[in-house]
C-alpha cells in the first residue's frame, strides 16, 4: 500500500543519484561526491570500479586502530617499537613517505597515529601493524575483517600502507563510506585529520591534504599516490551543518588533484542544499490499521530526517509512505511498519524505515467486525 505525503513535504527527503549531477564533469578516472548526513550520492564516475588505493588504504589502518582504542584494547600511550624490518621498508632510507622514526624507537600510539594521518608515514603504519598483529599479513586480516563488519564488500587490503600489491583494491564508493564511518564513529580521533602539521625526530612535515586551508571547512582525510593509481584523495569539509565527502583518483599530478578536489568540493556546496524534513520523534504519517482501537498507527523514523537536494530540483521529488497492508492490531511502539520512499522522476533514490510511534491495542468487537468487512472488500477489489 502506498500513501502519498502532503505536497508540501514531497521535496524534503532525497537520496540523490547521478541524475542531478550531469552538469558536473571531472578528469578523475574514479570519483564520488557524497552528502555525509544522508549518504546521498551527488555525483559518481566509475565509483564501483576496483582501483589501487595507494596511501588511502591508511584510512582502513586507522579504522582498525580507532576501533581498538574505542573498545579499550589499546591506549593512546601504548608504545610500539620500530623494528629493523619497519625501519628498512618504511623509514628514511626507503624512498617512500615516512615519519622518520629511528631504529628501535619506542613510540606512543598517539604519535604513530599522527605519523600516519598527517605525515602518511609508512614506518608508522608498519609499526602499528607489527605491534597489533605480529606482521603486516596478520594486520591485513584485521583490516579485511573490519571492512566487512562496516559494510565494505568489494575492498581487499593486503598491507597497512597502501604500497603496491596486485591484490589490494578498493572502490571510490567504499572509500567514501569508510570516510563517513570514521567521521561518525570516532569524532574525537577524527579531529587529528585536520591538524596542519606534525614534527617527529626534529622533522616538521605539513599535512598532505591539499584542500586544508583552501576549502572552507576542510578537515580531512587522506591522499594517495602510486604509479599505478595516479594521484588520489579522500576528503571531507563541513560548513554549518552541511558536510560533504569526496573521493577522486587517477589524477596525473598533485596540482591536478588539488585543483580538481577544490572544484568538486565547491561545486557540491554550491549546487545542493540541505533541508531537514522531520525532527527526531516527529510523526511522518500514518498507516491504516485493521482491528485496532484506532483506524491508523502513527509512524516515525528512527531519528531526524534530512535531505540534500539540488538547487531548483524540488518539483521533481516525490515522497511516499509504503507498507504492506492490512496491518493488524495490536501494534507495539517501535515495530517496523514500512518505509518512506523517495523518488526522482519515477526513480527511487532513497528508502528510510518507519516505525510505529505508539502502542495501538485491539479494538472492540464492533470495530473489528467493521474492519473485517472493509478488509474483505479490499481483497475483492484487489482480486478483480
Amino acid at each position: 500500500m502506498i500513501m502519498r505525503l502532503a505536497a508540501a513535504a514531497l521535496f524534503l527527503l532525497a537520496g540523490l543519484t547521478g541524475a542531478f549531477a550531469q552538469s558536473f564533469e571531472t578528469a578523475a578516472k574514479q570519483a564520488i561526491v557524497m552528502d555525509y548526513e544522508t549518504g546521498s550520492v551527488l555525483f559518481q564516475k566509475n565509483a564501483d570500479e576496483l582501483m589501487p588505493p595507494a596511501s588511502m588504504a591508511k584510512l582502513m589502518t586507522m579504522e582498525v586502530v580507532f576501533d581498538a582504542v574505542k573498545r579499550g584494547a589499546l591506549e593512546l600511550d601504548d608504545t610500539f617499537t620500530i623494528s629493523k624490518d619497519v625501519w628498512q621498508r618504511g623509514g628514511a632510507t626507503s624512498g617512500g613517505s615516512t615519519m622518520f622514526a629511528d631504529l628501535n624507537d619506542d613510540i606512543a600510539l598517539e604519535n604513530l597515529i599522527r605519523g600516519v594521518i598527517v605525515q602518511s608515514g609508512n614506518d608508522a603504519a608498519m609499526a602499528i601493524a607489527e605491534g597489533m598483529a605480529g606482521s603486516e599479513t596478520g594486520f591485513a586480516g584485521l583490516m579485511n575483517q573490519r571492512a566487512r563488519r562496516i559494510g565494505l564488500e568489494k575492498s581487499n587490503f593486503t598491507n597497512s600502507t597502501g604500497l603496491p600489491d596486485p591484490n589490494q583494491r578498493v572502490t571510490a564508493r567504499e572509500l567514501g563510506l569508510l570516510a563517513r564511518h570514521l567521521i561518525r564513529t570516532y569524532p574525537e580521533l577524527y579531529q587529528i585529520y585536520a591538524e596542519p602539521e606534525f614534527t617527529w625526530n626534529k622533522v616538521r612535515q605539513r599535512n598532505r591534504n591539499p584542500i586544508l586551508g583552501r576549502v572552507d571547512g576542510a578537515d580531512g582525510l587522506k591522499t594517495g599516490y602510486t604509479e599505478a593509481s595516479g594521484y588520489g584523495l579522500t576528503a571531507s569539509a563541513k560548513v554549518g551543518d552541511k558536510r560533504i565527502i569526496i573521493v577522486l583518483n587517477g589524477m596525473s599530478s598533485q596540482a591536478e588533484r588539488r585543483n580538481e578536489a577544490i572544484k568538486m568540493m565547491r561545486w557540491a556546496f554550491r549546487a545542493f542544499q540541505s533541508i531537514k524534513l522531520f525532527e527526531e520523534g516527529e510523526i511522518v504519517g500514518e498507516a491504516t490499521l485493521f482491528g485496532g482501537a484506532k483506524s491508523g498507527v502513527p509512524l516515525k523514523a528512527e531519528g531526524a530526517l534530512s535531505i540534500f537536494v539540488p538547487v531548483g530540483f524540488r518539483d521533481r521529488l516525490k515522497a511516499d509512505i509504503v507498507f504492506q497492508g492490512p496491518i493488524k492490531a495490536p501494534v507495539e511502539a517501535g515495530t517496523r511498519i514500512g518505509k518512506l520512499q523517495v523518488s526522482v522522476d519515477g526513480e527511487v533514490t532513497q528508502e528510510t524505515p518507519l516505525y510505529a510511534a505508539e502502542d495501538v491495542g485491539t479494538g472492540t468487537i464492533t470495530q473489528r467486525a467493521v474492519d473485517a468487512v472493509q478488509e474483505l472488500l479490499i481483497g475483492l477489489v484487489r482480486f478483480d
